[in-house]
């Protein structure tokens, strides 16, 4: 049980009628096995969509591992007016306990995302300092040469920050900020998240047919 993440709980009939996301599954590039890291940035309407989109994958990957860390459940309950909750097939990881596979490169975990990913997460992974399964999951994927997204919601960023985020660039991570698009025009705050989120998905080995520039955006 994950202090303040509930678990396995089934969702509204409506939002199980979703329907499945268009996707063109690249075999090489596909993940079998991804994590996704939820830290104290605000922004939580990015996560909750991402492991939205995620659900909708087909084929779906083997395994979503969810973490969440302590301020980020603060913040997804104060920004979306909702405790998280964690679904099918999606499985949450304690924060707090190494006691995961992924926490180990002998895991075949190929992807992982951190959406939001907060400047002291970023400063602690840029710096070699694994004080919880979020920190220690992203080190692994580094020194393993697998493919880490980080996902920055802040503004303005300072020289820390930047120096930090291209040390992570330069040790393999893609930094992806949050910042949405909107030559798609959005008409609602789903829609231009979704800008990000289709993003974020296509770095991570999914083919999307979501907006494009100067492309078919039905």
């Amino acid at each position: 049980m994950i202090r303040g993440v509930q678990i396995n709980v089934p969702i509204n009939r409506h939002k199980c009628a979703r329907k499945k996301l268009k996707m063109n599954i690249d075999n090489k590039k596909h993940p079998k096995n991804i994590i996704v890291a939820i830290t104290g940035a605000s922004g939580a309407i990015y996560a909750r969509r991402l492991l939205e989109k995620l659900r909708e994958v087909d084929p779906a990957p083997g395994e979503i591992a969810v973490i969440f860390s302590a301020t980020a459940i603060q913040i997804w309950e104060n920004e979306l007016g909702e405790k998280p909750v964690i679904l099918p097939p999606a499985k949450g990881y304690d924060n707090n306990s190494f006691l995961a596979p992924f926490a180990s490169g002998s895991a075949d975990y190929g992807t992982m995302i951190i959406c939001p990913a907060s400047m002291g997460t970023i400063g602690r992974i840029a710096n070699g300092t694994s004080d919880d399964l979020i920190a220690r999951a992203a080190d692994v994927v580094l020194k393993e040469r697998r493919r880490l997204i980080i996902v920055p919601r802040e503004t303005p960023f300072n020289l820390i920050h930047l120096r930090n985020m291209e040390t992570l660039t330069l040790a393999g991570a893609v930094i992806c900020p949050a910042s949405p698009s909107f030559y798609s025009k959005p008409t609602n705050i789903n829609a231009l998240v979704d800008t990000v989120v289709y993003r974020i998905l296509r770095l991570a080995g999914f083919s999307v047919s979501g907006p494009v520039w100067m492309g078919d955006n039905d």
